[in-house]
C-alpha cells in the first residue's frame, strides 16, 4: 500500500490522485503552492530530437549507468533519411543506450507516448521526459512531466525533479460524449475556455463518473494535449479501465488502483458535461483558437493528417476508416495517415481498417511523429490543412506560412469527404452515415521484441559512443558577470513558442547534435537577420518578450543556441514553465517585467544590470536601467528562482555547477 494511502488509513487529509502520487515521492520541500518541491523520478523517456543532447549531458556528467526503474530512448521524430545525419544519430543513440543501460526502441516503431504507454506506463509511478508531452502518461495514474533534456539526464543520474509545487485544478467529467464527438474534443473544450496559459502553475487531475465511458486511450489524447494549456501535467485515476488497458497487454499484475480519497479537495474547480460537447476545432496558429467546427463549415481543405500522440490509438484511426469505407475522399484532399506505432498498424491490417483507408486514396506512412513535427508532409502555402495533431504553431507543419487547424478524426474525415471543413454530425443528414463505433480486439497486438533491452552492466561497460560527423561537444558556457550592458536584439510578443526561437522540420533538426550549426536557424522565422547579428554583439546580448514566452516544446535547443550566439539574459512579462526551467539550467538570466518596463525597452536599445549577484541573492527584484534614443530609464525586474537555482545561473548553469564543484 502506497504511504500516502496509509497515512489517509490513520486520519490523515483526505488527497486527491496527484497529491498521492507527489506525497509518495516527495523527496524535499514542502507540498505548498509555489515552494519549490523535489520529487523522486521512476522512469525517463527520451525521443531523438532531445536524446541527442541528453546522451551527450551523460556523458559530460560521467555517468556509469541509469539508475532509474526504466529509462527508454526512443526514435520516432527524426525518420526521414535523406542524409547521413538522421541515421548517424539514431547509431548514436542506440550505442548510448548500449553504454548507460536504457532500453531502445528503433526508428519505425512508433510514436513514444503510445508506446511507452503500452509497455511502461503503470499506475502510481514518476517519470519525466524531454518532451512536453510526456504528460500523456497521467492517463495511467502516473505523474508524467515533461521537462528539458539536463533535467532527464539529472533523474537518470538518480537525482530528484525540482518543481514548484502546482495547484490541483479538479476537472470533473460527468455524462457521456454525444456521437460524432470523442476525446480530442474534450480537450479542445478545456483550450476554448482557458487558452494556452490557462493550466500555468497547476496539475490537471480529471475524475467523476464521466471516465467510465473514457478508454485509457481517450485519456491519453486529453492528457496529452495539457501541455497546450500550459499545465504542469495532468492525471487521471487508475480505475478498472486502467486495469483493462494493462491486463489486454499481458501486465495486470502491475496494476495498482489509485483514486482520489473521499472528501479530497482540489485548489481549482471545474465542471464539463460531456453530453453538451459538439465538434471543436483549433483555428489557425494556435491550439488555444477553438472555436465549433459549424462556425467554420465551408472553408476549404487540401490536406487531412491523421495520427500523432495527440489521436494515437487504434480507435483514432478505425473511426476514420469505418466513416470511408466505401467511399474516396475528395480530389482537393491528400489523405495523409501516420501510424502511431507497429502494434498498431499490425491491428489495422487485422481489422481490415487499413485496407479502407488505402482504398479511400489515403497515404500511409511510416509510424512516428512525422508531420506532427514537420518532418514530411508539408501543406502548400495558403491552403489548409486539417490534422488530428496538438500543435498548429506557425510555421510548425515545415512550410513558414502555413494554415493548419486542429480536429478530432471524426471532423477530419469528414472534411476529407466533402473538401471542405465539415461539421462531422452532417454526415447523418447528406450521407445516411451513422456515427460508427468502431469494435476494438480483445487482444491487441503486443511486441516485446520490437524494444531492445539494456545490456548487462559488465557488458554495457564496454561499449564506445558511435558518434558521426554531425555530433558536437556540448558548449562550455561561463559563469554570469555582476554587471551586463547588453543590446535588446530582438523585442517580441506574447505566446511565443519554442517552435518559432528553433525552429522544427526537416531543414532544421538533422542539426539536432550540432550546436554550432543549428544556431544558424534561431528565430529566423521572426526575424532571420537575428544569428548574425547575435555573432557580432560581443559581450552578450538580450532578447524581451511578452506573456507566456516559450511555450511549447522542451527543446533545449531553444535556449542552448541562442546562449551559444551570446544571449545573457531574457526579459519576459512571464515565461512558460518548461522553457523558464531550461534557461536557468544553461545560465541564462530569466527575469520578469511588468507592461510598464515591456514598453520602455526597444529593440537596439542597451539593458544595464549592476550587482547582479548580491540582487539575486537577497530576493525576487532586481535594478536595472534601459538605455535607447530618449536616454536611460531606471526598471525594476523580478525573478522566481530558488536559491538553489540562483547558484546554478550563477555558475553558466547546471553542468558547469557540478564540474565547478567536482574540480
Amino acid at each position: 500500500m502506497p504511504l500516502s494511502d496509509l497515512d489517509h488509513s490513520a486520519g490523515a487529509t483526505p488527497r486527491t490522485v496527484a497529491q498521492k502520487l507527489l506525497a509518495d515521492h516527495l523527496v524535499g520541500g514542502r507540498m505548498e503552492p509555489g515552494e519549490e518541491i523535489a520529487v523522486g523520478i521512476d522512469q525517463t523517456l527520451t525521443q531523438d530530437a532531445t536524446g541527442t543532447l541528453v546522451m551527450l549531458e551523460l556523458e559530460a556528467l560521467g555517468l556509469d549507468r541509469v539508475r532509474t526503474e526504466h529509462s527508454v530512448q526512443y526514435v520516432d521524430h527524426n525518420l526521414l533519411q535523406t542524409d547521413e545525419k538522421n541515421p548517424e544519430d539514431h547509431l548514436f543513440l542506440q550505442s548510448a543506450a548500449r553504454r548507460y543501460g536504457l532500453w531502445f526502441s528503433p526508428a519505425g516503431n512508433g510514436v513514444s507516448h503510445p508506446v511507452h504507454q503500452a509497455h511502461f506506463g503503470r499506475p502510481g509511478a514518476t517519470m519525466v521526459g524531454s518532451d512536453s508531452h510526456t504528460c500523456a502518461a497521467g492517463a495511467m495514474g502516473m505523474l508524467a512531466i515533461g521537462v528539458g533534456g539536463l533535467e532527464v539526464a539529472m533523474a537518470m543520474a538518480g537525482d530528484p525533479l525540482y518543481v514548484s509545487m502546482p495547484e490541483i485544478w479538479g476537472v470533473e467529467l460527468t455524462g457521456e460524449l454525444p456521437d460524432w464527438t470523442s476525446a480530442k474534443d474534450v480537450i479542445l473544450e478545456m483550450l476554448r475556455r482557458h487558452g494556452v496559459k490557462g493550466g500555468s502553475g497547476r496539475i490537471i487531475e480529471y475524475h467523476g463518473e464521466g471516465l467510465r465511458s473514457l478508454t485509457a486511450m481517450d485519456r491519453h489524447v486529453i492528457a496529452n494535449m495539457g501541455a497546450e494549456l500550459g499545465a504542469t501535467t495532468s492525471v487521471f485515476p487508475a480505475d478498472d479501465e486502467v486495469r483493462r488497458f494493462l491486463a489486454e497487454r499481458g501486465r495486470e499484475d502491475q496494476f495498482t488502483p489509485l483514486v482520489a480519497d473521499d472528501g479530497a479537495t482540489y485548489d481549482v474547480t471545474e465542471h464539463i458535461d460531456l453530453s453538451s460537447l459538439e465538434p471543436l476545432i483549433a483555428a489557425p496558429s494556435s491550439p488555444g483558437n477553438v472555436i465549433p467546427v459549424r462556425e467554420v463549415a465551408g472553408e476549404e481543405v487540401h490536406q487531412v493528417v491523421v495520427g500523432s500522440s495527440a489521436n494515437p490509438g487504434l480507435r483514432d484511426f478505425a473511426v476514420v476508416a469505418e466513416i470511408l469505407r466505401g467511399r474516396h475522399v475528395d480530389q482537393r484532399i491528400s489523405l495523409d495517415i501516420n501510424p502511431t506505432s507497429r502494434e498498431i498498424l499490425s491491428d489495422m491490417v487485422r481489422g481490415g481498417w487499413l485496407m479502407d483507408l488505402i482504398s479511400s486514396g489515403g497515404r500511409i506512412h511510416q509510424s512516428g511523429c512525422m508531420g506532427c513535427i514537420g518532418m514530411g508532409q508539408a501543406p502548400a502555402v495558403g491552403r489548409n490543412s486539417l490534422r488530428t495533431m496538438p500543435r498548429n504553431f506557425p510555421g510548425r507543419s515545415g512550410t513558414d506560412e502555413d494554415s493548419v487547424w486542429l480536429c478530432s478524426p471524426e471532423t477530419a474525415a469528414a472534411s476529407a469527404l466533402t473538401g471542405r471543413i465539415t461539421d462531422p454530425r452532417l454526415l447523418e443528414q447528406d450521407l445516411g452515415t451513422s456515427c460508427p463505433v468502431p469494435r476494438m480486439p480483445e487482444d491487441p497486438k503486443v511486441d516485446p521484441d520490437m524494444l531492445i533491452a539494456p545490456l548487462p552492466p559488465e557488458e554495457a561497460r564496454e561499449v564506445e559512443l558511435v558518434k558521426g560527423s554531425n555530433i558536437s561537444t556540448l558548449p562550455e558556457f561561463d559563469p554570469l558577470p555582476d554587471a551586463l550592458d547588453v543590446p535588446v536584439l530582438l523585442k517580441v510578443g506574447d505566446d511565443i513558442s519554442t517552435d518559432e526561437i528553433m525552429p522544427a522540420g526537416s531543414r532544421v533538426l538533422p542539426y539536432r547534435s550540432n550546436i554550432p550549426k543549428i544556431s544558424e536557424f534561431v528565430y529566423i522565422q521572426v526575424d532571420d537577420t537575428y544569428p548574425d547579428r547575435a555573432w557580432a554583439a560581443e559581450g552578450g546580448h538580450a532578447i524581451v518578450g511578452g506573456e507566456n514566452y516559450g511555450q511549447g516544446s522542451s527543446r533545449e535547443h531553444a535556449v542552448i543556441a541562442p546562449r551559444h550566439l551570446g544571449l545573457r539574459v531574457v526579459v519576459a512579462k512571464s515565461f512558460a514553465r518548461i522553457h523558464w526551467q531550461n534557461l536557468a539550467n544553461f545560465g541564462v538570466l530569466a527575469l520578469e517585467c511588468d507592461d510598464a518596463a515591456y514598453q520602455a525597452v526597444s529593440q537596439g536599445g542597451t539593458l544595464r544590470l549592476r550587482g547582479i549577484h548580491d540582487a539575486l541573492r537577497a530576493g525576487a527584484e532586481v535594478p536595472a536601467a534601459v538605455v535607447g534614443d530618449d536616454g536611460e530609464q531606471e526598471v525594476t525586474l523580478h525573478h522566481r528562482l530558488s536559491a538553489r537555482q540562483v547558484e546554478m545561473v550563477l555558475a553558466g548553469g547546471r553542468i558547469a555547477q557540478r564540474a565547478a564543484a567536482e574540480g
